[in-house]
């Protein structure tokens, strides 16, 4: 994919800058592509990871109140649509710029579209960030922190892997030798016209 639309080294290091800023990362400070809708909704995917990842860790809590619980757990369900949504706007965008290219007679239609790679990247970055808070922590003994050592080798393994398939796919396209569709979410339960929990509540008109 040609530089000047996404980076995908700018795309890992802006990951791990937003993590460690609390989110307050600025869209200017470190460019992803001269498409600023592209690099909007890859801003929005990453920074609703982080905000969801925070709420599943506050909904494990065992010394809060049941609507407490709820509370997150309906926040977890805003943010994941939101992520999706996101992660939906990363493959449009990306298809705007592909839409010139005819792909081969042979090309093979890769099933995870650049989009949802992205999308992983964003939630590794977050693992591996976390994993090497555990290997540092004071208060756990060696075992636990070699063990955590060997998880985040891992992380940081599939991370790159994952980085270089996102780049094979991104070429791929460039070259028609590959392409991708965007298939809609459809989340049934969040539509109250689709989910019948919240339908066959409604109250009548």
């Amino acid at each position: 994919m040609p530089q000047h639309l996404l980076s995908l080294e700018r795309l890992l290091q802006f990951h791990d800058a937003l993590i460690t800023s609390d989110g307050q990362h600025t869209d200017g400070a470190l460019p992803l592509s001269q498409d600023q809708q592209l690099s909007r909704a890859i801003v929005d995917n990453h920074r609703f990871n982080c905000l969801l990842w925070a709420e599943e860790d506050l909904a494990r809590r065992l010394d809060v109140p049941d609507s407490a619980i709820a509370a997150n757990k309906r926040a977890i369900d805003g943010f994941n649509q939101k992520r999706n949504d996101a992660t939906e706007r990363i493959d449009e965008a990306l298809l705007n710029h592909l839409a010139s290219i005819v792909p081969q007679a042979t090309a093979s239609q890769n099933s995870e579209t650049p989009g949802a790679m992205i999308d992983r990247l964003s939630i590794l970055a977050l693992k591996t960030y976390h994993m090497r808070l555990q290997t540092l922590r004071r208060d756990v003994d060696d075992q636990h922190r070699r063990r955590c050592a060997e998880k985040l080798e891992l992380l940081l393994e599939q991370r790159r892997d994952l980085s270089l398939a996102l780049e094979r796919v991104l070429s791929g396209c460039v070259s028609g030798e590959t392409y991708f569709k965007v298939y809609r979410q459809f989340k049934m339960y969040n539509d109250p016209s689709l989910n019948p929990q919240l339908y066959g509540k409604a109250s009548p008109q």
